[in-house]
């Protein structure tokens, strides 16, 4: 109970310092038009890409990896997450941006904080959102070339907000169990990575049925 005593505190930590270089960084260069076209003319799919390499090193290489390369590639992807924020701040309101934060954060706190308490084991629910996460994916392709709905959009944003408040409880949880593998500095990190995954997916799926954009 002592290491998940300090391992939690270091895992927030570790997220609260990813969702402020991404939020801060997008800001940032949403405040100067010039250099975030600048920035985006390499295109959106490369730094997707670059992210999803990220996502799978860390993924597969975790047990084997140097806790400072795990951080930086932490960092490394909070900053390309932030490049690709800059075009929020411009498209939403920041009335809307920071409620939409704020409720985000609220929900987000109270499932995090029923994955730390819960004596249930949630593998099952791995499952079924791992299942919810692919039918998403696999919907959102659909629509993106073949359908074309405003409505689905609408019903993929709402399974969205479902799916990533379960990944939340879920991978709280799983962090206990990740120390005992890895060892607490790279379980810390990367369990903030899973995290900051969940909370910019739900952020973005609430923001998706609620954000106001600009005139």
């Amino acid at each position: 109970m002592k290491e998940n005593t300090e391992l939690y505190p270091k895992m927030f930590t570790w997220l609260f310092i990813g969702l402020l270089i991404t939020f801060a960084s997008g800001y940032a260069l949403s405040m100067n038009e010039l250099m975030m076209l600048q920035v985006l003319s390499i295109g959106i799919f490369p730094i997707a890409i670059i992210e999803i390499v990220i996502a799978f090193v860390l993924g597969l290489r975790l047990q084997k990896m140097n806790p400072l390369t795990t951080k930086i590639l932490y960092i490394v992807y909070s900053v390309l997450t932030g490049i690709t924020f800059s075009t929020i701040f411009v498209a939403f309101q920041m009335g809307s941006l920071l409620s939409i934060f704020i409720i985000s954060a609220i929900i987000f706190g109270l499932l995090a904080f029923y994955g730390y308490t819960t004596k249930k084991d949630l593998t099952k629910l791995g499952t079924i959102i791992f299942i919810g996460l692919i039918g998403i994916l696999i919907g959102s392709l659909l629509n993106m070339f073949i359908f074309k709905s405003a409505a689905m959009d609408t019903g993929l944003a709402i399974i969205g907000v479902l799916v990533f408040v379960g990944y939340i409880a879920y991978d709280v949880n799983k962090v206990k169990h990740l120390a005992a593998y890895v060892g607490e500095e790279k379980a810390a990190v990367y369990g903030a990575f899973q995290l900051y995954l969940d909370f910019i997916n739900l952020f973005i799926r609430l923001l998706q049925l609620f954000g106001k954009r600009n005139d």
